[in-house]
């Protein structure tokens, strides 16, 4: 499901301002990127039993490649997902999340958008 109006969608960064911000926020780009794109992921556990919810934000090179360190990367709008053992992520509009569980992911996207503002003005 697309979490719309948090602000980060066609945001400009570049990638290594970007991995710092993402991963001071507890999101974790590990190995998914290639030479183009990048995706970064925050995992919720929730207290129901074998749920895992994902908070995914991507984006794709406007200039240099993500493998030399060098790419400008823009921000597209952010995802939440659920994980279905052992198929994996679904991210459907069908999906269904709590409230409790979307507040979360608006309050962790926000500080994201914050740390990406903060950028812009330094």
């Amino acid at each position: 499901m697309r979490i719309e109006g948090t602000g980060l969608e066609d945001a400009v960064v570049e990638l290594k301002a970007l991995d710092h911000i993402m991963k001071s926020n507890g999101f974790v780009r590990a190995s998914q990127w290639d030479y183009e794109r990048v995706t970064y992921d925050f995992k919720i556990d929730t207290p129901a039993k074998n749920e895992t919810i994902y908070v995914r934000v991507q984006g794709y090179a406007t200039e240099g490649d993500v493998d030399s360190g060098d790419a400008v990367i823009k921000l597209i709008t952010p995802l939440i997902g659920r994980h279905y053992y052992p198929h994996g992520v679904e991210y459907g509009e069908e999906e269904k999340f709590a409230s409790n569980i979307l507040d979360k992911a608006k309050k962790l996207l926000s500080r994201v958008k914050e740390s990406v503002d903060r950028l812009k003005t330094e």
